[in-house]
């Protein structure tokens, strides 16, 4: 059985054809800058990447150009679009209505598009790509897996907001919680590695990278999540602010005469460590500016340091308690430094790294906790697609 897996980001299209026989992805790529006259895929077979520019407008373009070097004579995978059994779409948001994984139909496809003006620059590309995979390739199920679903056993008293309930009644504003399938996935590989079920681990998960949310996992579940109604929420991200005071918003529309979109524009892509910093929204960026002395880069990583290790203690208080914490995404598999620096902060709780496990664990699963530490550490790399993939199976067959 091959399945197609898509993630349509906001100017992005990810994919992979995954062979669920044996669980190898048989080909993967990126198609980045969509929308931009310097559009370019990288398509990766065999362990070899092949750049290709090729500019296009939408995503609808993007995945007909992907079908493309897919069947390619010299470096596609297969002969015939007939050979994909079916599509596994990531969806940033699915609102209270899905607690679940499903297969599309018309109503599906249109709460995904009413979903969209929570997630703009995700739900509308992704629903975009449904419906080109339905031209392009038909008569071929596609199944969407919900970043959001994961979080939906999150109890009531922890998801609302205390603002008027009025609010929640008539648009649905409360805590939803992002980055599920990866949440999902590393749970899962962390009960495989501490050899126990899940059921009997008070996990939290960080999912730290451009966009970076922590999860508290018990009994298997999710019961606590930074991300909020939106993926700007919680812990502070590379461009993104996370939480602040409501009315640090307001203050600065009115100051500087900012409309909605303007001030989200500054939420979601001018603040968080590059807001900080001045530097970059890439943590390499700024750390070699931290290491050239640049002080504001300095406050920026020690002011997102603190704040992921109060949110991971916030995550042990849902539990009463942790078992293990791991670290995932760009920066929790590649990041060393920000890896110590967080768990510093946890040593009340317990928590002990091996600095040398930790210095080698450079996105490979490893354990870096020291033996004595009373909270097990794991580097566990995500694979969502791989998820997605599963649940797509589980659906169509």
């Amino acid at each position: 059985m091959k399945i197609l897996v898509l993630n349509a980001g906001s100017s992005s299209l990810k994919y992979q054809l995954i062979d669920m026989d044996t669980a190898n992805t048989l080909a993967s790529g990126n198609y980045e800058r969509i929308g931009s006259d310097n559009s370019f895929v990288t398509h990766k077979v065999n362990g070899e990447k092949i750049k290709i520019e090729n500019p296009v407008q939408n995503h609808e373009q993007a995945l007909k150009f992907v079908l493309g070097q897919l069947l390619h004579s010299e470096y596609g995978v297969i002969k015939s679009l007939d050979e994909i059994d079916s599509i596994g779409h990531r969806i940033v948001h699915g609102g209270e209505k899905f607690n679940k994984s499903v297969l599309v139909d018309d109503s599906v496809l249109a709460e995904i598009k009413r979903c969209a003006e929570l997630a703009p620059l995700h739900n509308a590309a992704a629903a975009m790509v449904i419906e080109a995979c339905e031209r392009d390739i038909p008569g071929k199920p596609n199944v969407v897996v919900f970043d959001t679903a994961f979080h939906q056993t999150i109890p009531k008293e922890r998801f609302i907001y205390p603002i008027p309930y009025e609010y929640y009644e008539k648009y649905g504003i409360r805590k939803y919680g992002f980055h599920g399938t990866s949440h999902m996935y590393v749970s899962k590989r962390v009960a495989e590695i501490e050899g126990k079920p899940v059921e009997d681990l008070k996990i939290i998960n960080c999912h730290i990278g451009q966009g970076a949310s922590i999860c508290a996992i018990q009994n298997g579940k999710s019961v606590e999540t930074s991300m909020g109604l939106t993926p700007v929420a919680g812990i502070p991200m590379g461009s993104r602010s996370g939480d602040l005071d409501p009315s640090v918003v307001t203050y600065i529309m009115r100051k500087e005469n900012l409309t909605p979109e303007q001030m989200e524009t500054i939420l979601n892509k001018k603040s968080g460590l590059y807001g900080i910093s001045g530097v970059s929204s890439d943590n390499r960026d700024i750390e070699k500016a931290q290491s050239e002395g640049n002080e504001m880069a300095q406050l920026a990583l020690d002011n997102y340091h603190y704040l992921i290790a109060c949110y991971i203690a916030r995550c042990a208080v849902a539990m009463n308690g942790v078992d293990v914490i791991s670290f995932t995404a760009g920066v929790g598999e590649r990041g060393p430094q920000s890896r110590e620096a967080i768990c510093n902060y946890l040593s009340f709780m317990g928590v002990k790294l091996d600095s040398k496990a930790n210095k080698d664990a450079f996105a490979v699963e490893a354990k870096i906790s020291a033996d004595d530490s009373k909270v097990h550490v794991y580097v566990v790399p995500t694979n969502e697609e791989l998820a997605i993939a599963y649940e797509t199976k589980h659906l169509c067959s």
